[in-house]
């Protein structure tokens, strides 16, 4: 039986400080990342999680659609870092999603850059970055993670082959709480260790199985080939096209090749 979510069962025995000791839950919808701006324009408490049992219209990176039905996680976080900080949100979040997902049910996880959790070259999870930025102040970010938990892929043909589930890859139910609870001590972790680039960004670079591979990156009607070179601090990446230039890709999509 899948285990109930409540805001209790969410802050139950949950050892942080601030992270997930206010949790706001759904039993359905529409969008976390949208409920979750509507809080802290209203000046939610920082830590606050925005969790739902099902999503309606959740949504991804380049307003992609994110398929959240019920047995996943859809949760968002609501922060307030400072505008320096910003960058490593995506990092952060794509480490504490791998560490928790590891701890809980031992698979072996790698990051695709930008914001891809995967298990065997398929996507378990997503990350979703969103904030208002006045002239150099961030008011406020909100980190979105989904991860696909007791889905089961072949009752959605759109996500085959490219996707995969916890429970899929176990043969079982996971526990969506264990994994919560064990996500958001990691994430506020590694939140109280910023602005330390060396705590996120090196643990970070080293998990991606995107480096050193020839890839093909899209953004819109672009397209650029070349082998992913490395990662800057700021988390964009470094593209060596074949003609031996260099340049920085700061947001795409990402097909490995070879």
């Amino acid at each position: 039986m899948r285990d109930s979510l409540s805001s209790a069962s969410i802050t139950d025995g949950l050892r942080t400080r601030f992270i997930g000791q206010r949790v706001i839950y759904y039993p359905r919808l529409a969008s976390t990342m949208t409920a979750a701006k509507q809080e802290a324009q209203r000046g939610a408490t920082e830590g606050t999680v925005v969790i739902a049992d099902e999503q309606t219209a959740g949504r991804g990176r380049m307003k992609r659609s994110w398929l959240s039905p019920k047995g996943n996680i859809a949760l968002s976080i609501i922060l307030y870092p400072t505008i320096t900080s910003l960058p490593y949100l995506i990092m952060l979040a794509s480490l504490a999603v791998a560490d928790a997902i590891e701890a809980v049910t031992g698979l072996k996880t790698q990051l695709k850059w930008p914001n891809d959790v995967l298990i065997n070259g398929r996507k378990v999870g997503g990350i979703l970055i969103e904030g208002e930025v006045r002239g150099r102040k961030l008011d406020y970010a909100i980190i979105g993670i989904g991860v696909n938990t007791n889905l089961n892929p072949s009752h959605f043909a759109e996500l085959l082959p490219v996707a995969t589930s916890l429970g899929d890859e176990l043969g079982g139910e996971i526990s969506r709480l264990a994994i919560i609870q064990r996500l958001l001590v990691k994430v506020e972790r590694l939140y109280l260790a910023l602005p330390s680039a060396e705590t996120i960004y090196g643990p970070w670079r080293d998990r991606l199985v995107t480096l050193g591979r020839q890839v093909e990156v899209s953004w819109g009607r672009t397209r650029y080939q070349g082998i992913a070179e490395s990662v800057a601090l700021d988390g964009s990446l470094l593209l060596r096209h074949p003609d031996g230039s260099l340049s920085r890709v700061v947001a795409g999509d990402v097909s490995l090749r070879g």
